[in-house]
């Protein structure tokens, strides 16, 4: 499970994907948009546009799907909510991961019913080389015991660990630039997939008023 925004997906979320797959050896990386973040402003791009533009991006890209379920519940969407919902479908003994960024990571204990979060799954943090500083003690003790020394350690068990992962490319694209460079007519190729900029340009998103989007 790997969720956010993607307002718009860029080229970064989808090579992460990419290579969490790789990294993990796992069969498929649920790539789910979120409808209502519980912890953020709702993004001013509606749920089907940025799901149509998360299909768009993943095309025919083996073992990556544009899953809908956040966007079909009611409601904030709950990442408990939604490990759950995977678990019941995969089943009890399925490894199940779910990829987090380091920011989120850092607030774990804020989130909801963050306890069950271990019963339903793994946690990967995507590491940043740029954060070694100590973890606040709510999030020290919630992680206590849970860290898994490598992927082979993690995989043990179908849920529960903990496991610190630095993917080789972790390319530097913040959709907040995007969003940016598209509002001011700029140029935003080899930022988002060329099916994503399409999409963009036939649906006039992200345009200021009274202005183009330019690729």
């Amino acid at each position: 499970m790997l969720g956010g925004t993607f307002d718009p997906v860029h080229l970064g979320h989808l090579r992460s994907a990419i290579e969490l797959r790789e990294v993990l050896a796992l069969d498929v990386v649920h790539m789910i948009p979120v409808h209502v973040p519980p912890h953020r402003e709702a993004p001013g791009i509606s749920a089907e546009h940025r799901l149509a533009m998360l299909a768009a991006g993943i095309g025919d890209t083996p073992g990556l799907v544009a899953d809908d379920r956040e966007i079909r519940r009611t409601g904030h969407s709950y990442s408990v909510d939604t490990l759950a919902s995977l678990r019941d479908e995969l089943g009890d003994t399925a490894r199940l991961v779910m990829a987090v960024g380091h920011d989120a990571f850092l607030g774990l204990p804020n989130w909801h019913q963050h306890e069950r979060l271990f019963s339903l799954a793994h946690i990967v943090v995507l590491d940043r080389p740029d954060h070694e500083s100590p973890l606040e003690p709510a999030l020290a003790a919630l992680i206590s015991g849970r860290e898994a020394a490598s992927v082979d350690e993690l995989m043990q068990a179908p849920y529960g660990g903990l496991l610190r992962l630095r993917l080789p490319s972790r390319m530097a694209i913040a959709a907040t630039e995007v969003r940016r460079r598209l509002q001011a007519g700029q140029s935003v190729r080899y930022l988002l997939p060329p099916s994503v900029e399409d999409y963009i340009a036939s649906h006039g998103l992200y345009r200021a008023r009274g202005s183009g989007v330019h690729g």
